[in-house]
């Protein structure tokens, strides 16, 4: 990492302080600002990428990527897909699909000190993995800054422990690994209290807790249903050729324009078949089959699907990097 980071950036780090999303009244407004918090983005940093789950954040993120790397002249930025041993099958299809029909050069974040052990003992979801038998630079992150005592820690990703060395220490060593000072993500506001108070462009700059970078956020003002709007109205009709130029909302999972398949749409299958809010094939759920946005979007929570002993945790576990 350039040792005299980040005095090479020139961006506000105050930029959206105290805002919420009414600050941006329509979604033409919200995608104006996405679109200026993008381009920055991609023109301050040396080494820029962008954070990708496959959900529909980090999607539409990457899409204002796209558009603005190609109406610009900028280098796409490489997508870091952190695999935490957990995730549905169809979320890394999709990924791996849209990455290459989007020219990403994509990268895995993996543990694979947790990894190599879990695989080696044949391990499944919820086993105990032993401290003792993970290399030292995971062992210094559970004992010495986790201040983790027990033996052993569940093989689980919606934990502390679990949550920390599956994500953040995977996440951690890919940005030294590959000197990425830039980390553009698909945080949102309203998602989850823990995120409120983002800016969009956040500073994480102590070297005794992550490599130095810049979070970018250029979907902040955007609510759950703007997501959706944006994809429906913007994203799908320009990706999927036989779509409605003035879009068009499914109103089923089987409900599609004549010639549009599912594979042609950049949306998970996840969000089709029902689920709200993507997190590991162990700890998320879904409690109906109507799609993601058919749902009650504004007067139920978004991620009730997820398991909440790990959204408890936010706030300590994004002091540490989490996302």
């Amino acid at each position: 990492m350039t040792a005299d980071f980040p005095e090479y950036v020139d961006v506000d780090y105050d930029d959206g302080e105290g805002e919420e999303p009414t600050e941006y009244p329509s979604l033409e407004s919200k995608i104006e600002k996405a679109i200026e918090v993008t381009r920055q983005g991609l023109e301050e940093y040396e080494n820029p990428a962008v954070m990708w789950t496959g959900g529909k954040d980090s999607t539409l993120t990457l899409y204002f990527i796209n558009e603005v790397a190609d109406q610009f002249g900028y280098e796409k930025p490489t997508a870091v897909f952190i695999d935490h041993f957990q995730h549905f099958d169809e979320i890394t299809d999709f990924v791996e699909r849209w990455a290459e029909a989007w020219d990403i050069d994509l990268v895995y974040a993996r543990n694979e000190s947790v990894g190599d052990y879990v695989s080696e003992q044949g391990l499944e979801p919820g086993d105990d993995i032993p401290v003792s038998a993970l290399d030292a630079h995971n062992q210094h992150h559970v004992r010495d800054i986790l201040e983790y005592e027990e033996e052993t820690f569940p093989f689980l990703l919606d934990t502390y422990v679990g949550n920390h060395l599956l994500k953040t220490v995977a996440l951690n060593d890919a940005l030294e690994d590959h000197e990425i000072d830039g980390v553009i993500s698909g945080v949102r506001w309203d998602e989850q209290e823990a995120r409120a108070d983002e800016t969009f462009f956040s500073p994480r700059h102590d070297p005794d807790t992550y490599p130095p970078h810049d979070r970018v956020h250029p979907i902040l003002q955007f609510k759950e249903a703007d997501v959706w709007d944006a994809f429906w109205h913007y994203v799908v009709p320009e990706e999927a050729e036989e779509f409605p130029d003035e879009g068009y909302i499914p109103q089923a999972g089987d409900d599609l324009p004549e010639g549009v398949e599912w594979e042609d749409v950049p949306i998970s299958p996840k969000y089709v078949a029902g689920f709200r809010s993507l997190g590991s094939e162990v700890s998320t759920e879904k409690t109906t089959d109507e799609p993601a946005w058919l749902q009650n979007l504004e007067d139920t929570t978004e991620r009730a699907g997820r398991a909440q002993d790990k959204e408890d945790l936010m706030e300590r576990l994004r002091d540490l990097g989490y996302m």
